[in-house]
């Protein structure tokens, strides 16, 4: 992942003299995050959250969201996030948490939420009753969370097991999709996904994301695209445009830097690719956005 975008850790939410914490609640009466969030970023972080009132904007992977009451939050450390408005008036309802605190003592594997999934839609606007639902279980566990219990961490796993279930329902019945078990087919294609989140700044080629299964990319091809319905180079593409396209939004980097965090040979060959993705080259993509109104 490039370094050129920040890379947020749940710490820092916590005081300085205070011990790092697996997991935060921020609520209506908590104070404001001091992490400049209206820029590109990415978090070591899910998040899982309502809005009670108020609005804002939201941008996950350059697709944006209009966030107000009942609109639920799902957010994940594969995503690219940023928060161009938010109003002064906004209320919600957060948990953020780490995937090791989810999984200790054998609990769940977040990767197995289609939610916290690169390519999820990540705002969802629920009816009143399944928000309801949601923000009775985010203050139950905020008042676990604020509770000093020698079994406290135990206690507040076991309501966020509650709370990831209920919204993987909910969000399924939203979604219009059902529950059935995962082929072989479509669990390779989600391990092939994680690795590219993982290595697509420095790994282009199939073979490397083969070997890494253990499978052919002969295999691994015909696998995603039957998983998945996109090419695997697809989906290689896509993960470094949106890279690109990010870091063209600083003004303090030069194309030639971007290629080069990007691992490019050069600027003429991220050009060549940018364009051959886009239709447009570098430079006039950047020169576009200097006219998009914010």
């Amino acid at each position: 992942m490039s370094a050129a975008i920040p890379v947020y850790q749940l710490a820092a939410f916590t005081e300085p003299a205070g011990p790092p914490t697996p997991f935060f609640f921020l609520g209506p009466n908590s104070a404001p995050t001091r992490l400049p969030i209206e820029r590109p970023y990415r978090s070591d972080y899910y998040k899982l959250g309502i809005c009670l009132g108020g609005s804002a904007r939201l941008k996950v992977n350059l697709e944006t969201y209009d966030i107000g009451p009942g609109s639920l939050m799902v957010l994940s450390p594969y995503v690219i996030k940023q928060w161009p408005f938010m109003s002064a008036d906004m209320e919600a309802l957060s948990l953020f948490f780490t995937k090791d605190f989810i999984a200790a003592h054998g609990g769940l594997n977040l990767d197995a939420f289609a939610f916290f999934e690169r390519d999820a839609r990540h705002v969802v606007e629920l009816p009143p009753a399944p928000a309801a639902r949601i923000a009775e279980l985010l203050r139950a566990i905020e008042q676990q969370y604020d509770a000093p219990h020698v079994y406290r961490e135990e206690i507040l796993r076991s309501f966020m097991h509650i709370l990831l279930h209920e919204t993987a329902a909910i969000y399924s019945a939203h979604r219009g999709v059902a529950h059935p078990i995962q082929t072989r087919s479509q669990l390779l294609a989600t391990e092939f996904k994680k690795l590219v989140n993982s290595h697509y700044t420095t790994e282009r080629s199939l073979a490397f994301y083969a070997d890494k299964l253990c499978i052919t990319p002969k295999h691994l091809a015909e696998t995603v695209r039957e998983a998945t319905g996109k090419r695997a180079v697809a989906w290689l593409a896509e993960a470094v445009l949106l890279e690109a396209s990010v870091l063209l939004q600083n003004p303090a980097l030069t194309i030639a830097q971007i290629a080069d965090i990007l691992h490019f040979a050069d600027q003429s060959t991220f050009g060549r690719f940018f364009r051959k993705s886009t239709g447009v080259a570098p430079a006039a993509y950047r020169q576009r956005l200097a006219f998009v109104p914010a």
